[in-house]
């Protein structure tokens, strides 16, 4: 089966998400997608943020008519409390993503395909990520690109070591960022066309505002948050 993996802190997940793994489902034949919503992201670990439980929840409603779609608790906070050896580590639990990739794929065939779905906005930084090298020899990467990004601007953000050689990405920028891209250590598939309006802090600010957010969320998930009061003062 080919599987997906799509992190994030959703906060809160938005109909951007949810276009993008139906394009990543479609286009890849993926009988699963794994949606992990971040305890702690590295990235944001100082960032107010709705609860984890809050985020899971509303990434549960969204994904619930998709049959593929599966709500995870991989980086639910009593998963992630603890490291290899069983202790606690020392203050709050950052997630990995490698962690969370290698965790994931113990409980997978062997004649499991698994791919790591991102959008190149976070993929933009995905050098700066814990053991970038070893990521991308986990897992495929499927990328969904959007308008104004150049296929050397997918390379030039691998990690130095896995970078094509600058001649090649010369190239590169005079292609839009679409298609397969096959390297020594990494290979990316890229979703071109899939961008959506949607923005979560954009939707935040909405809702703080009280400005409608119709548009951008599943109509479950704009209830939810109306429910639990959530973003009224982010």
């Amino acid at each position: 089966m080919n599987i997906a993996l799509f992190g994030g802190t959703f906060d809160p997940i938005h109909n951007g998400h949810l276009a993008l793994a139906r394009a990543a489902g479609e286009h890849f034949n993926l009988g699963r997608i794994d949606f992990v919503p971040s305890h702690i992201p590295p990235h944001k670990s100082q960032q107010p943020m709705a609860s984890y439980f809050d985020r899971y929840a509303m990434v549960a409603l969204a994904t619930v008519s998709e049959k593929s779609f599966v709500p995870s608790l991989l980086e639910a906070p009593e998963i992630t409390s603890t490291n290899k050896s069983g202790q606690n580590r020392a203050g709050a639990t950052v997630n990995y993503s490698i962690d969370t990739v290698r965790r994931l794929k113990k409980t997978l065939k062997k004649s499991d395909r698994l791919f790591f779905l991102i959008g190149i906005d976070a993929f933009k930084d995905i050098a700066k990520w814990r053991e970038p090298e070893a990521l991308f020899a986990e897992c495929e990467f499927i990328v969904g690109s959007r308008p104004g990004y150049s296929l050397a601007d997918v390379a030039n953000a691998l990690p130095e070591k896995l970078r094509p050689r600058i001649a090649t990405t010369r190239l590169f920028a005079k292609q839009s960022a679409s298609g397969d891209l096959a390297l020594t250590g990494a290979t990316l598939h890229i979703l071109a066309d899939v961008h959506h309006i949607a923005s979560a802090t954009a939707i935040r600010q909405a809702i703080k505002g009280k400005r409608s957010t119709a548009k951008l969320l599943d109509a479950s998930v704009a209830e939810y948050i109306r429910k639990m009061g959530l973003y009224k003062s982010t």
